[in-house]
C-alpha cells in the first residue's frame, strides 16, 4: 500500500509539471490502462505450483504493475480535478468590464494600508455570465482623486451587491520566484479584481432601476463555511480588543486561527532566519497538542463514571474527543496542508484505537498523504506540503533507526539528549528541500526550536486558545508577555552573521543523491560508512550554475510588473540596472523578486547597482537590494540628498555620459545624461535659478547604459523620452544594439522613428505590467518597432527574459515558455 501511495503522489506531481492538460480522450485511455495494470498487479502474484524463481519474477512484475497503475491513476485524478477547476474561469471578453454581481464575503477580510482584500463567492454573476464562482477582490479607499470611495467595514458571511472589474489570474513570472497564479489555482480563486467606485459604477449602467451598485443585502448567510469564517473573525476581533497596539498580537492571532497575514513582515523575517516559521502559525505540532489535551481530559472524565465505562471504553471515547478537537482546530486554521496532514494521521490513529488495531507509523503517514492529494492535488505546489511530510518522515526514520537508550542515563538527561538530537536531525534532514525551495537554511534552527517549540506549543498557544474562548483577558496578556520574552532571543539569533546558510539553487539531478545521502547519514551510530552520506550531499552544495565565459555576458530582464529590473552578468561581475517598483511599505520588487532571483542564481555580491532615475517603478526596490547584498557602487542620476543614497553604504557615483569600464572582455558605457545629474537641470549650460525639474525632465535624466561584447550589444534606456533621445542622436553616440530595453515602457512620449533607426534592434523588450493602467505599450509604438524589423518581447506575456551573448550568437529564453504550466494565462 505504501509503495502504491508514493507512486500515486508521483503521478499527481508529474501532472502539475505539465505545460498543458491532456484531453479527455487521452485521460480515458490512461484511466483504462491504469485499470488494466491494476488487474495485472492483482492477478500475477497469485499463481502457485511454480518454482521459486518464477514466483519471485511474478511478484516483481506484479509490484511494477501496481506502481505503474497507481502513478497513472494519480496523474489522471489530478488532471480530472484540474479540468473541472479550469472550467470555472473568467472569459476573456469579460476581462476589464464593469460587472454587477451578488455574492458573499467568503473569507476573513484582510485590511491593508489602502483598503481591504477578501475572497468573494459569486451567487448571481449578472447578465452575460462568463464570471467564475469565486474571486479575490480588493476594495480600495481611492483609486485616484476623482474616484475616491470609502471602504465600508466588511464581515465574513455578508451578502453584497458589488460592481466589480475583474481580470484573469496573473502574477510575475521569474526563476526562483513565487508562482502567484498557482497559489490562486489551489485556493480556487479564478479571477482577481476590485470594487468600483459608486459614481463610475453607476455610469456603467450595470444596475437595474432602483438598485445601488454597492449594497449590503444580508448581514449573514447561514452556511457552514461562512459560520466558521465568522467565528474566526470574532476571535480575531477579541484579540484586537484585548491587545490594542500590542506588537505580538498578530502572532497570537496566527496561532489561534491561522491568519498568517496578521504577522508583520519584519517578524516573518526573524522567524525565517531562525527556522521557527512553522511554529508561528497553526502547525501539525499544535494540532497534535490540542488533540492530546482533549483526549486526556475526556479519558479522565470518562473514567469518573462507572456507567459510561461499561457502555464504552475510555480509550475509545478519548480517541473520538481528540479527533473532534483536532478537526475543530483545523477548521479555525483554514485547513492548511500541515494541519490536514496531522488531522488525517490523528484520524487514522483514532480509528485504530476504536477498532483495537495498530498500524506502523509509515503506513499512517502514507494514508495521510493519499487523503491530502485526493482532496487537494495542488498541495504538491506548496512548500508547506514538502516540509511538513519531510519533517515527519525524518522523525520516523530517526526514531525507528535509533538504538535503545542507555538505561543508566537519568530520565531528564535522556529526554534532553533525545530532544536535541531530534532537532539536529530535522535541521539536517530538511536541508535539500530548503535549498531547493528557498536557497537558504537556518543554522540557528536547532537552538531556536529547542526553546521555542516547548514554549510556543505547550504554553503560549494553549493560553491564546483559552483566552480566545474564555472571557478572561489576563490569559491573552500572559500569552503575549511570554511571546515578548521569546522575541528578543529570536531576534538576537536572527541577527547573527552565521545564523543562515545561503547558496545558489541546486541542480535538480542532485536532489535524489542528497536525499539518499541524508538517509544514510542519519542512520544510527555504528552503521557502517555513514560518511558516504556526506559524499552524496556534496554535489548539491558544490555544483554551481554556469556563468558566462570571458568576452560574453548574460542579460536577464526580470518581470517586475510595471517597472524595470535587469541583471547583467559577466564571468566574474554582476550589475543590476534598476530595482523595480515598491508595492507597499513592507513589500517591493527588491525583496519579492530580485533578491530571491539573485540568491537562486548564486549572485552573492553586486559590483554595481544602477538606479536610472527617481521614479518608484525603477527605484522602489533598491533599498531592499542594498540591505540584502553587499554592493560595491551605486550609480544614479538621483539628487545627492535622496534618501536612497543617504542610506546607502556603497560608493555613490553619478552616471555621466562617457563613463566606461571593462569587465572580463565586456565593455560598459554610460551614454546619457550629460552635465549635472544630481537633480539639477538636464543641460550643463542651463541658466542659474532654473526651475526644479519636472517629472518629465526627471525621466530624461535616466541613465542610459550600453553593454558591448564581440558577440553583440544591449542598450538600457530607463524612461528617457523624446528630448533625451534627440540629444543622443545629436551627439552621434553609437546607439546600435541587438537588444533594446525600450524607453519608458513603450509610452507615446518615447521611441522616435530616428532613434529606432539608429539603434536598429533585433529584439525590442517592453517591460510592462499586465493590463497596466497607463496603456503601455502603445500600439503605434510597437508598430514602429515591427516596421524596423524588431521582434516584440513583452514581459507581461513572456515573464522574465534572458539573453545570452556568446559565440553561437544571441540566444533568448522566455521564462513563461521554458517553464510553462497548464494554469498560466488561463
Amino acid at each position: 500500500m505504501r509503495t502504491a501511495i508514493i507512486a500515486f503522489a508521483c503521478g499527481v506531481w508529474l501532472l502539475q509539471r505539465q505545460a498543458q492538460l491532456p484531453g479527455i480522450a487521452m485521460l480515458a485511455a490512461m484511466a483504462g490502462s491504469a485499470a488494466l495494470l491494476a488487474i495485472v498487479a492483482y492477478r500475477l502474484p497469485g499463481a502457485d505450483r511454480q518454482g521459486a524463481r518464477w514466483q519471485r519474477c511474478r511478484r516483481g512484475a506484479g509490484l511494477l504493475s501496481l506502481i505503474a497503475a497507481a502513478g497513472v491513476a494519480g496523474f489522471c485524478w489530478a488532471a480530472l480535478m484540474a479540468q473541472v477547476r479550469l472550467a470555472d474561469r473568467l472569459e476573456p471578453r469579460r476581462e476589464g468590464e464593469d460587472v454587477t454581481v451578488v455574492g458573499v464575503v467568503a473569507s476573513l477580510p484582510q485590511p491593508f494600508d489602502r483598503g481591504a482584500r477578501f475572497e468573494f463567492d459569486i451567487e448571481q454573476p449578472g447578465p452575460g455570465a462568463g464570471v467564475p464562482s469565486r474571486v479575490l477582490l480588493s476594495w480600495y479607499n481611492g483609486l485616484a482623486p476623482e474616484e475616491f470611495q470609502e471602504v465600508v467595514p466588511l464581515r465574513a458571511g455578508e451578502r453584497w451587491r458589488f460592481t466589480i472589474r475583474l481580470r484573469r489570474p496573473h502574477g510575475n513570472a521569474n526563476p526562483h520566484g513565487f508562482d502567484y497564479e498557482a497559489w490562486l489555482l489551489e485556493r480556487g480563486l479564478r479571477a482577481t479584481g476590485y470594487v468600483r467606485p459608486p459614481a463610475r459604477a453607476a455610469g456603467a449602467g450595470a444596475s437595474a432601476p432602483g438598485e445601488l451598485p454597492r449594497q449590503r443585502l444580508d448581514a449573514f448567510v447561514w452556511r457552514p463555511a461562512y459560520i466558521v469564517e465568522r467565528l474566526r473573525e470574532a476571535i480575531r476581533e477579541r484579540f484586537w480588543d484585548a491587545l490594542p497596539d500590542a506588537p505580538g498580537a498578530g502572532v497570537l492571532i496566527a496561532l489561534a486561527i491561522g491568519d498568517q497575514k496578521a504577522i508583520e513582515p519584519e517578524e516573518w523575517q526573524v522567524f525565517a532566519r531562525t527556522g521557527v516559521s512553522h511554529l508561528m502559525s497553526i502547525s501539525g505540532l499544535h494540532v497534535t497538542m490540542v488533540a492530546g489535551l482533549f483526549a486526556a481530559l475526556m479519558a479522565w472524565l470518562w473514567r469518573r463514571s462507572e456507567r459510561l465505562m461499561l457502555r464504552l471504553p475510555a480509550r475509545r471515547a478519548a480517541a473520538v474527543a481528540g479527533f473532534a478537537a483536532a478537526f475543530a482546530y483545523c477548521l479555525l486554521a483554514g485547513f492548511a496542508v500541515p494541519a490536514q496532514r496531522t488531522l488525517y494521521m490523528i484520524g487514522i490513529v483514532a480509528l485504530s484505537l476504536w477498532l483495537s488495531r495498530s498500524h506502523a507509523p509509515s503506513r499512517v503517514l502514507a494514508v495521510a498523504l493519499a487523503l491530502v492529494l485526493l482532496l487537494d492535488p495542488w498541495a504538491v505546489l506548496s512548500p508547506g506540503f514538502w516540509l511538513s511530510f519531510g519533517a515527519v518522515t525524518v522523525i520516523f526514520h530517526v526514531s525507528t533507526a535509533r538504538p535503545r537508550a542507555n538505561p543508566e542515563l537519568r530520565s531528564a538527561t535522556l529526554w534532553f539528549s533525545q530532544w536535541l538530537g531530534m532537532q539536529w536531525a530535522i535541521t539536517i534532514g530538511l536541508v535539500p528541500l530548503l535549498l531547493i525551495l528557498f536557497q537558504q537554511v537556518s543554522l540557528s534552527s536547532p537552538f531556536a526550536n529547542a526553546i521555542a517549540i516547548p514554549l510556543v506549543s505547550l504554553v503560549i498557544t494553549p493560553l491564546a486558545l483559552a483566552g480566545a474562548v474564555l472571557p478572561f483577558d489576563f490569559l491573552l496578556h500572559l500569552s503575549h508577555w511570554l511571546l515578548e520574552w521569546l522575541m528578543p532571543l529570536l531576534a538576537w539569533l536572527a541577527a547573527l552573521d552565521a545564523s543562515v546558510w545561503q547558496q545558489h539553487a541546486p541542480a535538480a539531478w542532485t536532489l535524489p543523491l542528497a536525499l539518499l545521502g541524508l538517509a544514510w547519514l542519519l542512520m544510527p551510530r555504528g552503521f557502517p560508512a555513514r560518511a558516504i552520506g556526506l559524499v552524496l550531499l556534496a554535489p548539491m552544495l558544490a555544483v554551481a550554475p554556469a556563468v558566462p565565459d570571458a568576452g560574453t555576458f548574460r542579460m536577464t530582464v526580470l518581470d517586475v510588473g510595471q517597472g524595470l529590473a535587469v541583471l547583467l552578468r559577466t564571468r566574474d561581475h554582476a550589475l543590476l540596472y534598476d530595482a523595480g517598483p515598491s508595492f507597499s511599505p513592507a513589500a517591493d520588487s527588491g525583496n519579492r523578486v530580485i533578491v530571491p532571483f539573485l540568491r537562486g542564481e548564486g549572485v552573492r555580491r553586486l559590483d554595481v547597482l544602477v538606479v536610472s532615475h527617481q521614479d518608484n517603478d525603477h527605484a522602489g526596490g533598491a533599498a531592499s537590494v542594498l540591505a540584502a547584498l553587499p554592493t560595491g557602487q551605486v550609480r544614479s542620476s538621483l539628487a545627492a540628498d535622496h534618501p536612497l543614497l543617504a542610506a546607502a553604504t556603497a560608493w555613490r557615483l553619478p552616471c555621466r555620459a562617457g563613463d566606461a569600464w571593462d569587465w572580463d572582455g565586456v565593455r560598459f558605457e554610460f551614454l546619457h545624461p550629460e552635465g549635472d545629474v544630481s537633480g539639477g537641470p538636464l543641460q550643463s549650460n542651463a541658466p542659474q535659478g532654473a526651475a526644479p525639474p519636472t517629472p518629465e525632465r526627471a525621466n530624461d535624466r535616466s541613465c542610459v547604459l550600453k553593454v558591448s561584447s564581440p558577440h553583440g550589444a544591449a542598450l538600457l534606456t530607463g524612461d528617457i523620452e523624446r528630448r533625451a533621445e534627440q540629444a543622443l542622436l545629436e551627439r552621434r553616440a553609437d546607439l546600435r544594439a541587438a537588444v533594446l530595453v525600450v524607453p519608458h515602457h513603450g509610452s507615446g512620449t518615447s521611441s522616435l522613428p530616428q532613434f529606432i533607426e539608429a539603434v536598429a534592434p533585433a529584439s525590442a523588450v517592453f517591460t510592462v505590467g499586465y493590463r497596466n493602467r497607463f496603456g503601455h505599450p502603445r500600439a503605434d509604438v510597437m508598430a514602429r518597432y515591427r516596421a524596423a524589423g524588431s521582434d516584440i518581447v513583452r514581459t507581461d506575456a513572456l515573464g522574465a527574459v534572458r539573453y545570452d551573448f556568446g559565440p553561437a550568437g544571441i540566444r533568448m529564453d522566455a521564462y513563461r515558455e521554458s517553464s510553462r504550466r497548464y494554469w498560466h494565462g488561463v
